[in-house]
């Protein structure tokens, strides 16, 4: 039986980061940088001022303290403004935040140490010599990196491409994945139902899933378990032109040992495809591998927990490599929190046990953390899938643990994240 870091690493090996293409900034949340953003200039540009307030010369102002010092107002800068009056002694500028520092001031002093006046102004409090001044090249220099090839695209991260002049970003194209479930008792949603036939879940929620994990859904739907039907349907994605084939197809159910798993069937004697049990509950069987035409499938079980389970476990590192990701790996983003109730183990299986997540107080010490519960009293098993939308996350049982015990402290991938 494969280990799922064993299997994580097969489906890693199966892709490579995605091409890059240019995209407008207004476009670019959520992708992955492709090349490294460099300032073009000197950020601040210039000196500028960090208040509204008055832009002086500190010697003319040191004798405040000793009673109010008065000048004359020589000049309105609202931020924007390119005028450059020279402040001589005896003078001041009025100044908004982020307008330049004109010549001749090396301070700011603040409205509210003033009397706010137009024609003169009071000033009660002396500044120190560059009080409120924000220096030009204080945030990065011409040519300083700002952002490096693999960050992830976020709203700090394009206001920051945004301040130094990129109009445009070299990003990785996001990957486009084909979502197929299989089985011939499924059934859109909101159609009636006959005995034996349930909605199709699958393809809705692993659509769902890859366009939280930054992917383009393809969504398929159901697949009837004939295998004529899945083979043409399999194969015209494989065999589409360049801008519309998928970068992954992920089937779901067909992966058992049953009479109809038409996914195993199809593909079982394909050369690079392989179907095997991995140490993990929910999600023993899986495949993986390349069409006949290249492109790489992951096929994940039919039960609706342990397809979720597979996704965020499997597909998600997937993804994130070919998004560009430097680390396509996500445990290296999991959390720890604390079991408030326990449950027994699978022997010799890692276990993914769907939990809420509160704050609270926990241990001896009354330290706060996380605390997890399961979603619901059933637990991991695969068909619960109500109750898998209670969960915040999916707490991760080592194969070597036989229970878990309140107060026990285990890792938790957060579902969601991509």
């Amino acid at each position: 039986m494969r280990t799922v870091v064993e299997h994580r690493r097969a489906a890693l090996a199966l892709v490579a980061p995605l091409p890059s293409e240019r995209v407008p900034l207004d476009a670019a949340e959520g992708r992955v940088l492709a090349g490294d953003v460099r300032a073009d200039a000197a950020l601040p540009r210039w000196d500028n001022s960090a208040m509204d307030g008055y832009a002086v010369r500190a010697e003319d102002v040191a004798g405040a303290p000793d009673g109010p010092v008065v000048l004359r107002v020589l000049a309105d800068l609202p931020a924007g403004s390119d005028a450059e009056p020279d402040v001589v002694p005896g003078t001041a500028a009025r100044i908004m935040t982020g307008a330049p520092l004109p010549p001749g001031a090396d301070s700011i002093v603040p409205v509210e140490a003033t009397d706010g006046g137009t024609d003169t102004v009071r000033i009660d409090v002396p500044p120190r010599r560059g009080a409120h001044v924000r220096r030009a090249g204080e945030d990065v220099g011409a040519g300083d990196l700002v952002l490096p090839a693999g960050t992830l695209l976020g709203a700090p991260q394009i206001a920051a491409a945004a301040s130094v002049g990129a109009g445009d970003l070299l990003v990785h194209r996001a990957p486009r994945v084909a979502v197929l479930s299989t089985g011939s008792e499924l059934v859109p949603p909101g159609q009636p139902l006959r005995r034996g036939q349930i909605p199709d879940s699958n393809s809705f929620g692993l659509a769902a899933a890859v366009r939280a994990a930054g992917g383009r859904a393809l969504r398929v739907g159901a697949v009837p378990d004939d295998v004529d039907v899945l083979r043409r349907v399999l194969t015209d994605w494989d065999g589409a032109a360049p801008d519309d084939r998928p970068d992954l197809v992920l089937t779901s159910g067909g992966v058992s040992m049953g009479a109809f798993d038409v996914v195993k069937e199809l593909l079982a004697d394909h050369a690079g495809m392989e179907f095997v049990s991995v140490a993990m509950q929910p999600g023993k069987p899986q495949g993986l591998g390349r069409l006949p035409g290249g492109t790489p499938v992951v096929a994940v079980p039919g039960n609706p927990v342990s397809a979720l389970v597979s996704f965020h476990v499997f597909v998600v590192p997937l993804l994130r490599r070919l998004r560009g990701l430097a680390d396509p790996d996500p445990d290296a983003e999991r959390e720890t929190a604390v079991v408030a109730d326990g449950w027994r183990t699978p022997p010799a299986r890692e276990q993914y046990m769907p939990v809420t997540l509160t704050r609270g107080v926990h241990g001896a010490a009354g330290g706060a953390g996380l605390v997890a519960r399961r979603a619901v009293p059933g637990g991991s098993g695969s068909h619960l899938v109500a109750g898998l939308a209670r969960a915040h996350g999916l707490a991760v049982v080592a194969a070597d643990v036989e229970e878990v015990r309140p107060a026990d402290v285990l890792p938790v991938l957060r579902l969601g994240r991509g």
